[in-house]
C-alpha cells in the first residue's frame, strides 16, 4: 500500500530489527474446525503475504481469545530466521480472536547529515532522543494484527474501541468465493470516512498481476470486498489523525491488518 504503511510495519516488527520497507501478516493453517483440535501459525515480516523472504515477526504480545474471553497460551513457539511458528489448541465451540496490538511513539529527526529513527514506548523516548534533536518528528502509532478461528459454528465478535477496529457484514469465518464482504471499520469504536483500504490474494509470487483492491470507506466508514476466488486473503487498512493522547505527538498513525481464509462454493 502506501508508504506509511511500511513505517508501521516497522514499528510493529521492531523486534525483527526491520531497516526497511515490508508488510506484516498471521497465517493460521485453518480457520474453520468441525471439532477442537490444533491449528499452526506461521508470523513473519515479507514483500508478499503469506511469502517467508524477509524476517520472523515476534508474538510475545499475542493474545489468543477464547469465545468465553479467556486466554490460550500458544504451544510450541519457534522463531527462525525467516518466519516465526506455534501452534493452539481450540477446544470451545465459537470463534477465538487472534489479536496482536502494539502502540507506542516513533519519531525522526537529524544529526549532521544522518537520519535518525526511534520507535519505542513513550517513556523511552527522552532517554534515545536528544532533547536539542533537528527537525524532529514525533508520532503516536497504533497497530492491530489479528486472525479468527472458529469451532463449530461462529460466535459473535466484540470490539474493544481502542484504535483501528473491523467489523464484518458477514463473519470473517463465514466467506465464500464470489460473495462480496462488506465491513465496517471503527475509530476509536466509531465509524470512520477516508480509512485506506487495500486487499490481496495470496501466492501473488505465481501471478503475473497482483489483482490488488484498493478502497476508502465512505461517511459509514464501510466498503465492499470482492472475494472471486478461494484462497487467503490479506487485508491491510491504516488511517491517520491528529487526536493524539501523549502531548509529544502531535499526528497519530493507525494500522489494521487481517487475515481472511474464502471457501469454495
Amino acid at each position: 500500500m502506501k508508504s506509511m504503511k511500511y513505517i508501521l510495519a516497522a514499528a510493529f516488527a521492531l523486534n525483527a530489527g526491520l531497516a526497511h520497507a515490508h508488510g506484516y501478516w498471521l497465517l493460521p493453517s485453518s480457520t474453520v474446525l468441525s471439532s477442537p483440535q490444533f491449528v499452526t501459525f506461521d508470523a513473519a515480516v515479507s514483500n508478499d503475504p503469506f511469502h517467508f523472504n524477509h524476517r520472523p515477526l515476534g508474538v510475545e504480545e499475542l493474545q489468543i481469545i477464547a469465545p468465553d474471553e479467556s486466554l490460550v497460551a500458544p504451544v510450541n513457539v519457534s522463531k527462525g530466521e525467516l518466519r516465526t511458528t506455534f501452534d493452539a489448541k481450540f477446544e470451545q465451540k465459537g470463534t477465538y480472536r487472534l489479536s496482536l496490538f502494539r502502540e507506542g511513539l516513533r519519531a525522526f529527526w537529524k544529526e549532521g547529515d544522518q537520519n535518525k529513527r526511534f520507535f519505542g514506548k513513550p517513556e523511552e523516548l527522552k532517554d534515545k532522543v536528544p532533547a536539542d534533536a533537528k527537525d524532529l518528528k514525533v508520532v503516536e502509532f497504533s497497530n492491530r494484527l489479528e486472525s479468527y478461528v472458529t469451532v463449530g459454528s461462529p460466535s459473535k465478535l466484540k470490539t474493544v474501541g481502542r484504535g483501528l477496529e473491523m467489523v464484518a457484514a458477514t463473519h470473517p469465518n463465514d466467506l465464500v468465493a464470489g460473495e462480496p464482504l462488506t465491513v465496517q471499520f471503527l475509530v476509536d469504536g466509531k465509524p470512520t470516512a477516508d480509512v485506506e483500504v487495500e486487499v490481496l490474494k495470496g501466492q501473488t509470487r505465481y501471478r503475473n498481476q497482483k489483482g490488488e483492491q484498493k478502497l476508502k470507506t465512505d461517511a459509514d466508514g464501510k466498503v465492499t470486498i470482492n472475494l472471486p476466488d478461494a484462497g487467503m486473503y490479506w487485508l491491510d487498512a491504516d488511517y491517520k489523525d491528529n487526536k493524539v493522547q501523549n502531548k509529544q505527538a502531535n499526528e497519530r498513525s493507525l494500522a489494521y491488518v487481517l487475515t481472511l481464509e474464502v471457501l469454495p462454493q
